[in-house]
């Protein structure tokens, strides 16, 4: 029985040794529930809007599993990243091309995330209501042994924690093998001039907004900045300083919540800041673009910033479907369980001064198009 992470490190220890071959038998009801947890994955796994949901819903039901609500934070700032590109702003940056690759990274690495995670989500949900251990189901949805192990300690420790941090590690190393490490989406994605372009001028800041208390349009925000999307190290290091953020400080859960709650998630960067985004474009298409924005205000006479719901900005996409394989093959990933991270959740002066570097970016290659063309 695993009671302990040190139980749960000599089971991991010994799934290194002696991989584990073959699927159990199941009855007939596990066939059936297998079958049902497969159509309700396929179902909300259509876009980021219904993935968004389907992770704050789970949450509602189950607010033990923290990483759902974390979950559906991040999810919401890769509709916005998704939104963006067809936004005032990287319209005029990046080319239609770059356009359509950078959606299908962000569109892929979302999808993955959510046909492994969901199932899991589910299968708990089953075992809740039936009182009864069913992580033996983890395997045929292809899941890592870590997390089946990590699942059965859960279960038996209710360490909520602990089964948080494993889901970023779990999340964060399934993307690196099945998205990260693909060769086609580092020619077209992060082997470029582009990619270098975008993390430059810092566009991965990840915002939480939250309700201020007194009835104005514009939200607070929190949240951190991921400096290197393509390191895993890093990548698992931000899921756990934005877990930090969320829950363990109460009072700011409790007010994003309530924002998330009174927001549903449209992929318009218009949910939070309404002063400064819309989700009608207002400006005039072929005009060269002027400075709209100081310290994320609008200036004097500006038009908003467009910002497109996803149902506008981008259709639903087919996927093919993932490779199979369990990304787990060291023990020492429960290291990250007890590296320290720290996180004062100011983002606002670093985004306000992102929004004016794309803008001076926009200007910039604006004036250099002019000069090619006289």
């Amino acid at each position: 029985m695993l009671n302990s992470l040190s139980d749960v490190k000599k089971e991991l220890k010994k799934k290194v040794k002696k991989k584990t071959s073959g699927l159990p038998d199941l009855s007939e009801k596990d066939k059936r529930w297998i079958q049902v947890i497969r159509e309700q994955t396929r179902k909300l796994n259509q876009n980021n809007v219904t993935r968004t949901q389907a992770y704050f819903d789970f949450y509602l039901q189950h607010p033990e599993i923290q990483w759902a609500f974390l979950g559906h934070m991040v999810s919401r700032n890769v509709g916005w990243n998704m939104t963006d590109l067809k936004g005032d702003l990287l319209t005029k940056l990046l080319p239609e091309r770059d356009q359509k690759d950078y959606f299908s990274f962000l569109e892929r690495g979302s999808w993955l995330i959510f046909q492994d995670v969901y199932p899991q989500f589910l299968i708990y949900d089953l075992s809740v209501k039936g009182r009864k251990d069913m992580f033996h189901l983890l395997r045929y949805f292809h899941v890592s042994t870590f997390m089946e192990t990590m699942w059965r300690y859960f279960w038996n420790s209710s360490d909520q924690t602990a089964l948080a941090i494993a889901m970023v590690i779990n999340e964060q190393s399934y993307l690196e093998k099945s998205l990260i490490q693909n060769q086609h989406y580092k020619k077209i994605v992060t082997g470029t001039v582009s990619f270098k372009m975008y993390e430059f001028l810092s566009l991965n800041n990840i915002i939480f907004p939250y309700c201020s208390g007194d009835k104005r349009e514009k939200a607070l925000i929190t949240g951190a900045i991921s400096r290197y999307f393509t390191s895993l190290h890093e990548r698992i290091l931000i899921g756990k300083k934005l877990y930090s953020l969320l829950f363990e400080r109460k009072e700011i859960l409790v007010k994003v919540l309530k924002w998330a709650h009174d927001h549903p998630h449209t992929g318009s960067r218009k949910d939070y800041w309404p002063h400064l985004f819309n989700d009608i474009n207002e400006s005039f298409p072929r005009s060269l673009y002027k400075l709209r924005v100081k310290n994320c205000e609008l200036r004097k006479g500006a038009e908003r910033l467009y910002s497109p719901p996803l149902k506008y900005a981008w259709a639903d996409s087919p996927h093919e479907e993932s490779e199979s394989g369990d990304w787990f093959e060291d023990w020492r990933v429960l290291e990250y369980f007890h590296k320290e991270v720290n996180s004062d959740g100011e983002i606002l002066t670093n985004y306000c001064k992102t929004i004016g570097k794309i803008e001076l970016a926009v200007m910039a290659k604006e004036g250099l198009l002019l000069r090619e063309e006289e």
